[in-house]
Parts: structure tokens; sequence; C-alpha cells
């Protein structure tokens, strides 16, 4: 059987990495590996912060066994590449505007959106920013259509 360990991100800048997801989630790692990797729990999901640069500016402290395979084991290049999009890390919250309006304060991200909705069946509202590293997260929630953002 099959069952989800944990979700990477693998990032340019550990520190900046950790300091944004620790405020996005308002909590500490549950896991963390020296500066190389760290792990956030949400609900059962792990979502580890791998540093990019650690393998390489410590040598000494990693030992590999397995034959090198530039696709996966070149970091330099994994974490200088463009980031297109293709995956969203989505994030649920029980007050939409709340959680709107305290990540807008903190100035976390960049390109923050409105609030924004969406019906394809079922309404949906969200919002979407950029971490450090350019990956998207979408935020979604209850929202409350009466009065104004």
């Amino acid at each position: 059987m099959i069952t989800i360990g944990n979700i990477y991100l693998i990032t340019k800048d550990f520190e900046a990495a950790m300091n944004f997801y620790r405020k996005l989630f308002e909590r500490d790692v549950v896991r963390q590996n020296k500066s190389r990797y760290a792990v956030f729990q949400i609900d059962g999901l792990g979502l580890a912060i791998m540093n990019g640069k650690y393998d390489e500016l410590h040598p000494g402290e990693v030992t590999k066994q397995e034959k090198y395979c530039s696709l996966y084991d070149d970091m330099g290049r994994i974490i200088d590449n463009e980031n297109c999009g293709k995956t969203v890390i989505n994030i649920c919250t029980d007050d939409l505007k709340k959680e709107y309006e305290r990540i807008r304060l903190l100035g976390l991200g960049s390109d923050l959106t409105e609030i924004r909705y969406i019906n394809a069946g079922t309404p949906y509202w969200y919002f979407l920013l950029k971490d450090i590293d350019g990956n998207t997260i979408e935020i979604t929630g209850d929202y409350d259509e009466s009065g104004d953002m």
C-alpha cells in the first residue's frame, strides 16, 4: 500500500523559505535536519522544505551510494529552473476574509490576488500568492459574501 510521506519544495534560500512557511502556517516544523530540510505537518500531510544548496556546501556531511543522475541530483540546476506554476499548494481556512487580511498585512509572499470567485458547478472562493521560490499557493475556505472586503 502506498501512503503520502512528504511533499518537498526545493528552495534556494532555506531560512527565507522557513520564515515564509512559519508565518503562513502559524506553526513551527515538526522535524528538521540541520539546515538541509525541515517538515511542517498539517492535518497529516507533510510539507518539507529542502535546501537545494546544502549538499554542495556541506559535502562531508552527505554520503550517497547511488549513481549520480543529473535530472534528480543536480540541485544547482533544479533551484535555478524557472518555476512554471504547474504545481499549486492548496490551503484551506475557516474564514477566507480573515486569512486574506492576515496575509496582506504580513506582506507575505508576492503577487497576492484579491479574493476571487469561480463557479463550475460549485461556488468556490479563493485567493492566490507566490512563495519566495515562485510556487503558487491557493487559499480557499468559508466566505461570507455580505459586507465589503
